[in-house]
C-alpha cells in the first residue's frame, strides 16, 4: 500500500535520570505459543523481585496485540547493589482484549535469575533463558547502567522534551500509523526506545506525549545514530511497513536553534522498485526544548518536609483488648501487629520531619465519658483523648496507642473516609503556603473491609490533586481484596461519579505477608511509592525544590 506522509503530529519527552546507581531492562520475546488456534496470544511481561522469599511486583511491560515475537518499549528500571543476590522474575501473560488486569489474564510461564547475571556494567548482554513451562517460548533481555550524566552538575538534572510533527495522508485509504525510535548500539544491534500509540483510520494523526530518560535515548551521547520507523497497524500483528528514517539527538536540537529540522521518510524497496519514487513523506520537527527535572532527594535536600499522620482501627472486630486472641492485645514482651506495623514506618518518616510532632488518631470507637455514638467517637479522634492532635516521635504515638486502649470502646463501623479528609484538609492549607514545602503521608491500619467504599473513593480523587499519599496496612487474616481496588495497581481508580484520580496516591499491603519479615522488608514495601509520588507531584506542578543554601539560612533564621 503506498503512504504519502505530509504532517502527523507527536509530542515526546526526554528526562534525564536521578543521580542513583539504576539498570534499565528491555525485554523481548520469541517462538511464544498461541493458547487459541484462531488467534494469537496479547503478551504482557511482568518484572517481579524477591525479597524474603516472597516475590513482588515491580513493574510490567505494555500489552502487545496478536503477537508471538513482541518487543516491548517499556523499560524496567531496577536499583542496582552490588551487596546484595538481587534475585528477578519475569512472567509472561496473555491479556484478553479490554482487560489491562492479571485476574482474568492466561499465564504462559515465567523464568528466573539474577541481576548481576544481566552483565551490564562493562557492556551490553542479551541473555536467553527457555520458559519454566511445557510451552515453547524464548525471553531476551538487555541490560545497561543507568548512571546519567557525569560532566556537568547542570546536565545531571537536566532533561529535553521534543515535540515532533508527522501529518500523514495515504491517497489510496486511510491509515493506522506508528512510530518507533531504536537506538543503534556498538555491538550493531538495536534497542527499542518508544514506540507510541497507535492513531485508527486518521490522515493526521497526533500521538500523545511521553518521556524517557537522555541515557535510554542515546546512552548520553548526541551523535549517536536513531532509526526511526513508521508503520500502519494491522489487527493481525502483520503492519504494513511505510518508511523510515535516520537522526541524532544532536540534530534533534538544532531546532532550538531556530532551524526547520526536517527528514524524508524512505522505503527502500520503493526505491529500487519505482524510478520516480523520492519518499513516503517527510517528518518535521516542530520544537525541541530542554525541561529541568528533579529527584525525590532535590526536594528533600531542599528542604520539603514530610507530614506523617496515624490513623488507628478501634472497630470491634479487632476482639477485646484484655483477650490475648486481640489484634490489639498488648504483650508485655511481644509487640502487636499494629505496633510493628507502625514502628517499621513511622521510624523511616520521622526522620524527614523536623518537629516530629505527629497528628495521630483512632476510628471506629466510642469514648469516655458518656461512650455515645457521636461524629468523633465513630468515625476518628486523637490517640490522647484530648484537643492536642500531635503527639511526639513515633515513641509518642506508641505511648498514646497503649494510653487510650483501657479507656476507649470498640465499636464500628470501618469508615477511612473523613480521616483521608481530615488529612486532605491540611495538605489543600499547604498548596497556598509558598513559604513551606511539606508533603503529607497518612498511615491507615485496619482489621477489615471498610464499610464506606464510596466516600473512600471519593475522597482518595479529590486527594490525587493534593501533595498527600495515603498508606493502608491491613492488619490480621481478613480478606482484604477489595482493598486492592484502593491501590489502582490493576486499573485507574474512579470516584463514584467516575472521575479518575489524578496520580496513584494508595499504596495497600496485607502485614500477613511480612509477618515473619524484617520490620525493615515491610517499610521498604510500604515505602516505596512514596518516593515517586512526591516527585510526580511537584514536576507536576511545576515547583522546584529551594537551593540548599536558601534552606540553610531560612533554617538558620528560624526559632
Amino acid at each position: 500500500m503506498s503512504n504519502i506522509y505530509e504532517s502527523a503530529e507527536a509530542t515526546l519527552g526526554f528526562i534525564s535520570s536521578p543521580c542513583l546507581t539504576k539498570v534499565e531492562l528491555r525485554v523481548a520475546c520469541r517462538g511464544i505459543s498461541d493458547r487459541d488456534a484462531l488467534s494469537k496470544p496479547d503478551p504482557c511481561v511482568v518484572l517481579k523481585v524477591q525479597s524474603h522469599g516472597q516475590w513482588f511486583e515491580v513493574d510490567r511491560t505494555e500489552v502487545i496485540r496478536s503477537s508471538s515475537g513482541p518487543v516491548f518499549s517499556k523499560i524496567f528500571l531496577v536499583d542496582y547493589y552490588f551487596e546484595e543476590v538481587q534475585r528477578l522474575r519475569f512472567e509472561l501473560h496473555d491479556i484478553s482484549s479490554g482487560n489491562n488486569g492479571l485476574r482474568e489474564a492466561d499465564f504462559l510461564g515465567a523464568m528466573e535469575c539474577t541481576l548481576g547475571q544481566v552483565g551490564f556494567l562493562t557492556h551490553h548482554c542479551a541473555l536467553r533463558e527457555r520458559w519454566k513451562t511445557a510451552r515453547e517460548g524464548w525471553i531476551n533481555w538487555r541490560g545497561q547502567e543507568q548512571d546519567g550524566w557525569k560532566t556537568e552538575e547542570r546536565e545531571k538534572n537536566g532533561g529535553n522534551a521534543l515535540h515532533a510533527c508527522f501529518p500523514l495522508k495515504d491517497f489510496f485509504s486511510k491509515s493506522d500509523p506508528f512510530l518507533e525510535i531504536f537506538r543503534l548500539n556498538d555491538d550493531g544491534t538495536e534497542s527499542l526506545v518508544h514506540r507510541t500509540e497507535t492513531v485508527m483510520n486518521n490522515l493526521s494523526p497526533v500521538w500523545k506525549s511521553f518521556k524517557v530518560s537522555l541515557n535510554t535515548l542515546c546512552s548520553g551521547d548526541h551523535d549517536r545514530d536513531l532509526k526511526c520507523t513508521v508503520w500502519d497497524w494491522d489487527s493481525n500483528g502483520k503492519h504494513d511497513f511505510i518508511g523510515e528514517f535516520q537522526t541524532t539527538f544532536k540534530e534533534m536540537r538544532a531546532e532550538q536553534e531556530g532551524k526547520q529540522i526536517q527528514w524524508e521518510c524512505i522505503n527502500p524497496k520503493y526505491q529500487i522498485k519505482k524510478k520516480n519514487y523520492r519518499n513516503s513523506g517527510v517528518v518535521m520537527l516542530n520544537h525541541c526544548k530542554i525541561i529541568k527535572m528533579y529527584s525525590f532527594l532535590d526536594y528533600i535536600m531542599g528542604g520539603c518536609q514530610i507530614q506523617f499522620t496515624v490513623a488507628i482501627d478501634f472497630t470491634a472486630s479487632n476482639g477485646d483488648p484484655r483477650n490475648s486472641c486481640s489484634l490489639h492485645y498488648i504483650h508485655p514482651y511481644q509487640p502487636n501487629e499494629y505496633l510493628k506495623a507502625l514502628v517499621a514506618v513511622g521510624e523511616i518518616c520521622q526522620d524527614y520531619d523536623s518537629d516530629k510532632m505527629f497528628p495521630a488518631f483512632g476510628f471506629g470507637a466510642l469514648i469516655p465519658p458518656d461512650f455515645k455514638v457521636g461524629h468523633l467517637g465513630c468515625v476518628y479522634v486523637c490517640l490522647q483523648l484530648r484537643r492536642d492532635l500531635c503527639v511526639s516521635g513515633i515513641q509518642g504515638v506508641v505511648e498514646a496507642y497503649q494510653n487510650c486502649l483501657p479507656k476507649i470502646q470498640l465499636y464500628g463501623p470501618t469508615n477511612i473516609a473523613p480521616i483521608i479528609q481530615k488529612v486532605a484538609s491540611s495538605a489543600s492549607e499547604e498548596m497556598h503556603t509558598k513559604e513551606a514545602m511539606e508533603y503529607f503521608i497518612l498511615l491507615i491500619l485496619t482489621d477489615g473491609v471498610i464499610t464506606d467504599m464510596a466516600d473512600t473513593r471519593e475522597a482518595i480523587v479529590h486527594a490525587s490533586h493534593l501533595p498527600m499519599s495515603v498508606i493502608i496496612v491491613g492488619v490480621g487474616n481478613a480478606d482484604f481484596t477489595d482493598m486492592q481496588i484502593l491501590d489502582g495497581d490493576d486499573g485507574i481508580l474512579r470516584s463514584p461519579k467516575g472521575e479518575p484520580v489524578l496520580r496513584d496516591i494508595v499504596q495497600f499491603v496485607p502485614f500477613k505477608d511480612f509477618k515473619h519479615a524484617s520490620p525493615a522488608a515491610l517499610a521498604k514495601s510500604v515505602l516505596a511509592e512514596v518516593p515517586n509520588q512526591v516527585v510526580d507531584y511537584y514536576n507536576a506542578k511545576g515547583i522546584k525544590p529551594k537551593c540548599m543554601s536558601d534552606y540553610e539560612s531560612t533554617r538558620t533564621l528560624g526559632p
